[in-house]
């Protein structure tokens, strides 16, 4: 081994590894409620098999295999810039060269880099429907206690919103009753300023551990001014919590769908063990 390799490895073994992926199942608020719903059923079974709540089959032989029906903004999962911004060519709105990056033309290394943890759980709303702004305040606040971002970091917004992603009707204030009933407020979500102030510091990928980056009320402005400037976003994260607010490595990998605005993956986060409110974390 060369001995960049073993120097990886040895920083690596020191690591916790931290799952920040929600778990994809019918029953959870995975899917955006007016879209593809979520659906994972067997296709083949180890032996045919009927029963009063309906069959499976062998159909090719002893082993177990399942399909999946899924949007691509399903779980967590990634906005490539072609989700928000039309193609370059198309003659539409706010098209542009961004337009025609989708999530297989996005490189690996922008979906990675140091996470900068931003805690927005003091950000509450109150008006049924309409996400509460995260300002540009609250990042300059950060800033001062933990250092300017700098380019390449991976800003992480922790709003505890993740604390309503529930099985079964529990889990209907995640989303549904925020965008179709209009029963509760929104999450919280960074305004236009707060994003090109992520912009002005070299930032490219931005997460959040709720729904949308974009306002439960109007998606459109903060996805523009991040996806037209070549931002990426990574939506539906979850337990930000347990990470500090530096000195996290975070890591996205997307499945890499040919013309797609989006893609769900799995999101890790490397914390080095010495800290000690990590210690007791690792995996």
């Amino acid at each position: 081994m060369t001995r960049q390799f073993e120097d990886l490895s040895a920083v690596l073994t020191e690591c916790a590894v931290t799952d920040l992926s929600l778990l994809l199942a019918e029953d959870y608020p995975c899917y955006w409620s007016t879209h593809q719903p979520f659906q994972h059923k067997t296709w083949n079974w180890f032996v045919t098999d009927r029963g009063p709540a309906g069959n499976v089959y062998s159909r090719g032989g002893p082993y177990a295999t399942k399909w999946l029906a899924l949007d691509e903004h399903t779980g967590t999962h990634m906005d490539a810039p072609c989700h928000f911004v039309p193609p370059p060519d198309s003659g539409l709105p706010d098209a542009g060269p961004a337009g025609a990056i989708t999530v297989a033309d996005v490189p690996p290394a922008q979906l990675m880099g140091p996470a900068a943890v931003i805690d927005a759980t003091g950000v509450a709303g109150t008006a049924p429907g309409v996400s509460p702004a995260i300002g540009q305040e609250l990042v300059l606040d950060w800033e001062r206690v933990n250092g300017r971002l700098r380019a390449g970091d991976v800003v992480l917004f922790r709003t505890g919103w993740d604390r309503h992603y529930l099985r079964g009707a529990a889990g209907e204030d995640y989303l549904h009753n925020v965008v179709v009933t209009g029963r509760r407020p929104g999450w919280p979500a960074p305004d236009v300023p707060a994003m090109e102030l992520l912009l002005r510091r070299g930032v490219r990928c931005v997460g959040i551990d709720a729904p949308s980056m974009g306002a439960a009320h109007d998606a459109r402005p903060v996805h523009l001014a991040g996806l037209r400037a070549g931002a990426v976003f990574v939506e539906c994260l979850t337990r930000l919590d347990l990470l500090p607010a530096r000195d996290s490595w975070f890591c996205f990998l997307p499945l890499r769908v040919e013309g797609g605005t989006g893609a769900p993956g799995r999101a890790i986060a490397f914390t080095p063990i010495t800290r000690p409110d990590i210690a007791s974390q690792a995996q």
